[in-house]
C-alpha cells in the first residue's frame, strides 16, 4: 500500500515517536490476558502527556468541558482519556482482562485465531508491512481509481495481518493520532449509546465515523468511506 513514508521525520514528531512506543506493547490474540508492565504504564502516560500538549487536544478538551462532558482540570481529563482508551477489559469472556480500545483500534487484534479485528491506524499498517506481517490485497477510494495516491485520506481495504484475513477495513490515511483520539473521543463522550454512527462531509469525502463502547471504554473506531467526489462507493 505505501511506496514511501519518511520514518524518521515521523519519530521526530513527538505524538508519533510515543504512539509508534505503544504499538508492541499488546498480545495479538483474544482470550489471552494483557500484562501492563511499569514501562507499558509509562508510556501510556508520556503518550497522553504528548497529545495533551497539541492544538487538537487543547481545543477537544475545550469543547467537551463546554459540553460538560470532561472535567476542566486537565489531569482528571488525562484519567479519561485512559479509561476510555488504556482500561483493560474482558473481549473474549474465556480469558482475563484481553482488549483496550486503543489495542483494538490502532493495533489490532487476533479473534480466535481466525480472523482479524480492529486495526484501523495506517502507521500500524505501514510498519506491519514493512516487516511482512500484512499482505495488502486491495482498496475502495475516490473515482474508482486502480491505485491509491496522496490525496486519499481514507480507505476501505481488504489485508491478511499475520497471515489471518481482514475482509473489510478502514483506516483515514496521514492523519496524526492525537486527530483520531479527539475525533473518536468526542463522539464516545457525546453519545450514550450502545454504537453510534455519524455521518460527515469533507472535502468531496462523505464518511460513516462509527464508534462503539464497552462499557465506559472504546471497543471499536473507525471511519468508513462512503462515498467520494458524490460517487458512492
Amino acid at each position: 500500500l505505501f511506496s514511501y513514508i519518511n520514518e524518521e521525520k515521523l519519530k521526530n514528531i513527538k505524538t508519533y515517536a510515543h504512539f509508534i512506543s505503544l504499538l508492541d506493547n499488546y498480545e495479538a490474540s483474544t482470550g489471552v490476558a494483557e500484562t501492563v508492565t511499569s514501562e507499558e504504564l509509562n508510556e501510556n502516560r508520556l503518550f497522553l502527556d504528548a497529545i495533551m500538549e497539541t492544538e487538537v487536544m487543547k481545543f477537544t478538551h475545550k469543547y467537551l468541558v463546554k459540553k460538560g462532558q470532561s472535567p476542566s482540570d486537565p489531569t482528571q481529563f488525562k484519567k479519561q482519556l485512559f479509561d476510555i482508551w488504556f482500561r483493560l477489559y474482558h473481549r473474549d469472556r474465556s480469558g482475563g482482562e484481553d482488549s483496550c480500545g486503543f489495542e483494538h483500534v490502532f493495533v489490532g487484534e487476533a479473534k480466535y485465531g481466525r480472523e482479524i479485528t480492529g486495526l484501523h491506524n495506517w502507521i500500524q499498517f505501514y510498519l506491519q508491512e514493512k516487516l511482512g506481517q500484512v499482505d495488502y490485497k486491495g482498496y475502495k477510494a475516490r473515482d474508482n481509481k486502480d491505485s491509491p495516491d496522496e490525496d486519499d485520506h481514507v480507505l476501505n481495504l481488504q489485508f491478511s495481518w499475520k497471515g489471518l484475513v481482514k475482509p473489510v477495513g478502514s483506516s483515514f490515511i496521514g492523519v496524526s493520532p492525537e486527530f483520531e483520539v479527539a475525533l473518536f473521543t468526542i463522539i464516545f463522550l457525546t453519545s450514550t449509546e450502545k454504537s453510534t454512527s455519524v455521518v460527515v462531509k469533507v472535502d468531496e469525502y462523505v464518511l460513516e465515523l462509527v464508534v462503539s463502547r464497552h462499557g465506559r471504554s472504546i471497543g471499536t473506531s473507525y471511519p468508513k468511506l462512503l462515498s467520494s467526489n458524490n460517487r458512492d462507493l
